[in-house]
Formats: C-alpha cells, structure tokens, sequence
C-alpha cells in the first residue's frame, strides 16, 4: 500500500490519486495523532499511519476482487479482495473509506461504507492503523485501468478456492483472515 508518486487507488494504503508528496497524519500505537509527514517519507521511515479497507459485494452479495497493475511500486500484479487506501492527513476513516471505494471502483453515490473492526498491522517494512468497512455496490463498476489489471466479482466460495492459489497483497489477505475470525 505504497506510491510511486503516480495517481495510484489499488486497495492499499498507496491508492487514492495521490503522491508520494501527499501529506498523512502520523498516529502512535493507540491511532492517536503525533505528527504529519510526506507519504514517502512515512515509508522510508516506516511510521506509524491510517488506511482503510472496503469489502465491496454486488447485488448478488459477491465480493469484488482485483488484480494490480503489473507498474505498481508495491506487489505489482498481487490480487486484492478490497478496494481502500491511506488516510489523508485530517481525514475521517469514515470520509476515506466513501473516497477511496467511489475511486477504485470507478463509481459515484455509494452508500457510507460500514465500519467493521480496526486493528494494527505490522510487519518489519509496513505499520499502519486498518479500519475494515463493508459496502453493498449495485452500480456497474468502471475500475481505472491503470490501477486495475482484472476484476471481477466472486462468491465467498470462489475466491475461497483462489486463496491458495493466487499471489495476494499481503495486508489484504490479513484483513481478510481478520474479517472470517470477525464473523465467526
């Protein structure tokens, strides 16, 4: 969930039309405010930032699914089964999460997305707050083709039997995990 500087909305904290110049807010270990600094820099010196992840189902309650761009700076051509992105500095993960499901799925009038759960994910190159939504689009999506490879819609079923199979963002396939222990 990183940018290259390029207008970017791939379902990690990287997406959303932005840079790597845009500005995030920089939050401690309870996703408290402490500071604001540079996407890029964020990166460089792994602090502590916001995302948000969208589980987007259609009308026939299937999940939307995605493959990234083969020119993506983190996990190029990765599969991801949420839209979503960083937090902007001063921004609700609320008004994110309509910002980025509305631009990744190329559609406008989206109902809020729900919240779910958050929790902190952490690996020794990435740290960053997540607040797992859930959003019902009954609207013909239009994914931007320079940040969406494939996409397709796919029952709990399929994309159960794609898990193993296909190469995913490893953030997303957390929150994912996170989400089947949620539901129980």
């Amino acid at each position: 969930m990183e940018s290259d500087g390029s207008a970017e909305s791939d379902g990690s904290p990287d997406s959303g039309a932005r840079s790597a110049d845009e500005v995030l807010d920089v939050v401690d270990e309870r996703d408290r405010v402490v500071g604001r600094a540079p996407r890029g820099e964020t990166y460089a010196k792994r602090l502590r930032t916001r995302c948000v992840f969208i589980l987007a189902r259609d009308a026939e309650d299937r999940v939307f699914v995605h493959r990234r761009t083969a020119g993506k700076l983190v996990f190029p051509s990765h599969y991801d089964m949420f839209v979503g992105g960083v937090v902007g500095a001063g921004e609700s993960y609320e008004e994110a999460a309509l910002r980025e499901a509305e631009e990744e799925l190329g559609v406008s009038g989206l109902p809020r997305p729900v919240p779910l759960f958050k929790f902190l994910y952490e690996t020794p190159e990435h740290t960053w707050w997540s607040l797992v939504h859930e959003v019902r689009c009954t609207l013909p999506v239009s994914p931007q083709a320079e940040e969406v490879a494939w996409h397709a819609f796919l029952t709990e079923e399929e994309l159960a039997d794609r898990l193993p199979r296909w190469e995913w963002v490893p953030d997303g396939l957390e929150a994912y995990r996170r989400l089947l222990e949620w539901r129980g």
